[in-house]
């Protein structure tokens, strides 16, 4: 299959990737780090854009501005250039930090805790009012989501478990119930990580330890895999003018004796098949 090697940052977990829609750029963190970065493919140029405090995930709010989502439970804005808090931390989560976070149909972020010394993951909900609830606990290690076309369901991955769930989600109170098993992914072929949803309902998950991206049907059943010279394989989404472009970001930039001589890279491939806009957060902030 083939590849287009896009920019190398030698990250230690390149993950978190999307696509800005505003400005037509791909966006991407290195989570330990503290860095993020931006390629725009139409001048083919990147960038590193900010060096600070961790952030595990991010989305992006309709104004264009980015929603950080970072170490201690913190929640700031990005908004050009300058670096805001809107939540300074969650006092259960001092010793965590936010991993994998989605924006939902109706703007709300669905944001996850890696586990600490003190207790497991944890999935919170960040209303569209600031208003910071906690609905999933006892995780192992909270990661990608995704909703169905119809948007009445959830895909949630727990890759400690190796284990990817549908929930039913309820659009008009963010809801989530009904918890069920979508894929359970072999032992031994790594984990499971982010992933996102195409524009024919398929599931795309990244494998980390297991060196490729694995498409499921809406049934469950694996539909194909894509390789990549990089053991760990973190997360996936759609860009480019018709969305058919994917963004692959891979984890182990530190360590690329082992996890391959291009680990912590961020890759392109394009399939010819067409994906979907990530659903931008609409999060009221202060001031």
């Amino acid at each position: 299959m083939a590849y287009e090697l896009i920019a190398d940052y030698a990250c230690v977990t390149g993950e978190g990737p999307l696509w800005h829609p505003q400005e037509q750029k791909v966006y991407w963190t290195d989570i330990p780090t503290g860095r993020m970065f931006r390629y725009d493919p139409i001048s083919g140029t990147h960038e590193q854009f900010y060096e600070g405090e961790i952030v595990g995930g991010f989305t992006i709010q309709e104004d264009g501005s980015l929603l950080l989502f970072m170490a201690r439970g913190a929640i700031a804005v990005w908004r050009d250039g300058e670096l805001r808090h809107v939540i300074d931390e969650i006092p259960e989560e001092r010793e965590s930090r936010f991993n994998d976070v989605i924006a939902d149909p109706a703007g709300r972020v669905f944001c996850g805790t890696m586990p600490s010394k003190d207790h497991p993951g944890r999935l919170y909900r960040l209303d569209t009012d600031g208003t910071l609830t906690q609905v999933l606990d006892g995780i192992g290690c909270s990661n990608g989501m995704g909703f169905t076309l119809d948007r009445r369901q959830m895909y949630y991955t727990d890759s400690a478990k190796r284990e990817i769930y549908l929930f039913d989600y309820h659009r008009d109170t963010g809801d989530i119930t009904n918890q069920r098993l979508f894929v359970q992914t072999p032992e031994g072929e790594g984990v499971p990580d982010g992933m996102t949803v195409d524009s024919e309902g398929y599931v795309w998950s990244a494998r980390w330890d297991g060196s490729c991206l694995v498409r499921y049907a809406p049934d469950g059943t694996e539909d194909r895999r894509v390789e990549f010279p990089a053991k760990k394989v973190s997360c996936v989404t759609f860009g480019g003018e018709d969305y058919t472009d994917m963004y692959v970001t891979t984890a182990g930039g530190n360590q690329k004796e082992e996890d391959g001589a291009v680990a912590g890279a961020l890759f392109r491939i394009n399939l010819g098949i067409q994906g979907m806009a990530e659903f931008p957060s609409r999060v009221a902030l202060p001031g």
